[in-house]
């Protein structure tokens, strides 16, 4: 596949990813904003639907840090859209940088216009998270799957 039309599936994947974060939380926001710290259960016991206002990292750790968040997200998200669009070499999974810089980005769409990012998938055993962490965890599961399979090549 040639390189540019590799890099405009990418372009392309990564605002697909983008898109399905920010139009869930638009519907968690709709849907479950007049139900503050209450749950609509999916399924009973296991899978709920709760909005939560997410001032911290993943998982709800160091809160009330938004500046550091904002800069920390936007360091993250160009150095990855550097990886993917601009460095040489394909020695580094592009798919998983793909999902990881669509989940950055949604997430600081998220601290940019609101002050914190949405969060909504409540498995009851797991923090409450959303789309885009589900992406930055698959990505940085890969991408571990990757280094783990790696086996330089004999040279010569």
């Amino acid at each position: 596949m040639p390189k540019k039309r590799g890099k405009t599936i990418e372009v392309c994947f990564i605002i697909s990813i983008i898109f399905a974060d920010q139009i869930s939380k638009f519907f968690a926001r709709s849907n479950l904003n007049f139900l503050p710290q209450q749950s609509i259960p999916i399924i009973k016991n296991f899978f709920h639907l709760t909005l939560v206002q997410n001032k911290g990292t993943a998982f709800g750790l160091f809160k009330n840090q938004s500046f550091f968040f904002v800069f920390i997200s936007l360091l993250a998200v160009i150095s990855l859209f550097y990886f993917l669009f601009f460095k040489k070499g394909d020695n580094y999974p592009r798919i998983a940088l793909c999902l990881i810089l669509g989940g950055a980005v949604g997430n600081l769409i998220d601290r940019l216009v609101f002050g914190f990012v949405i969060d909504f998938l409540d498995f009851r055993i797991w923090p409450v998270f959303n789309l885009a962490d589900s992406f930055i965890c698959i990505g940085a599961g890969l991408m571990l799957i990757q280094v783990a399979s790696y086996k330089p090549q004999a040279s010569g």
